[in-house]
């Protein structure tokens, strides 16, 4: 794997380190010593996958908060997404920054998203899979969201109008003290 440092701190983006022949290629997509290498926790306790029927669909932006924060590995392997990571880490010299990138299953590129960071996509395309790993089991009592366009973020979407909970489109604006 193949991992590049983004403007949030600890966030990176990973690429797959192909070894391609005739038949194709195999790549690794996990290795917990190679995450432990680049000092992103290797700790994987759960899995899920999100299946999104439409494009403009968009779930998020959700973290949870202490004694459940989650570290996050995101890979689209159906469709695309605009994928985005939100640094609510108060201590963080990226704190309120946002990175976003497009994942796909064409460029199989992943996310991962340090603790403390809140976590969104869009889907570009209809029928678009999106597979999580997890360093945390969900906690319904320790989750938690911020709005898709407060503008303490910045975040610019690239489709206007999405397809969303109600819940996600009317968090209340951000402040620092509202985390926990």
């Amino acid at each position: 794997m193949i991992f590049a440092a983004t403007d949030v701190q600890g966030c990176c983006v990973i690429d797959l380190e192909r070894h391609e022949d005739m038949r194709g290629f195999f790549a690794r997509t996990w290795c917990a010593e190679e995450f432990a290498a680049q000092g992103l926790n290797s700790r994987l306790t759960q899995c899920s996958i999100s299946f999104n029927k439409h494009t403009g669909t968009l779930r998020g932006i959700h973290y949870q908060v202490a004694p459940f924060q989650e570290a996050k590995v995101i890979r689209c392997t159906r469709g695309s997404i605009y994928d985005v990571c939100v640094d609510l880490r108060p201590a963080s010299p990226t704190f309120t920054q946002h990175v976003g990138v497009t994942l796909s299953a064409i460029n199989r590129r992943m996310l991962y998203i340090p603790e403390g960071c809140a976590h969104g996509f869009l889907t570009l395309e209809d029928d678009t899979e999106v597979f999580y790993q997890m360093s945390q089991s969900y906690s319904a009592e320790h989750a938690r969201g911020v709005r898709w366009n407060d503008p303490a973020f910045g975040i610019v979407w690239p489709l206007a109008d999405p397809i969303m909970l109600e819940r996600d489109r009317t968090y209340p604006d951000f402040t620092p003290d509202a985390r926990a």
